[in-house]
């Protein structure tokens, strides 16, 4: 399995912006189809954005199309999630994961999870 890191996190105002990343170690980080995901607090985990495992294709959820993106650099085992114009429905966990079966996933079924990076958007 790849070990997955997720930095980043904090406590901004609405309106700011935001870039987590998380490092893959363990295996080859190519061969790895990337999402993000969030918890808020009382609520079940969701999806917020995936990339394939080359990057050519990315995918968003309604909520943060236009204002999130993903991205990732093979190069360095590392995926990104740049977030702008945050909001406080925003506020979450953020958990980064990858699967090693799909060449681009955006369900919740993916092999490997990160521990999670807290972020607090304040109005």
């Amino acid at each position: 399995q790849v070990q997955l890191v997720e930095s980043g996190g904090g406590l901004v105002q609405a309106g700011a912006s935001l870039r987590l990343s998380c490092a893959a170690s363990g295996r080859t980080f190519s061969n790895y189809a990337m999402g993000w995901f969030r918890q808020a607090p009382g609520k079940e985990r969701d999806f917020v954005a995936a990339i394939s495992r080359g990057g050519s294709i990315t995918g968003y959820a309604d909520s943060v199309k236009g204002r999130f993106t993903i991205s990732r650099d093979n190069a360095k085992n590392t995926v990104y999630l740049q977030m702008n114009s945050l909001k406080p429905e925003d506020t979450a966990v953020y958990y980064c994961a990858a699967d090693s079966r799909r060449t681009y996933y955006t369900g919740p079924d993916f092999g490997s999870w990160g521990q999670g990076t807290q972020v607090t958007v304040s109005s």
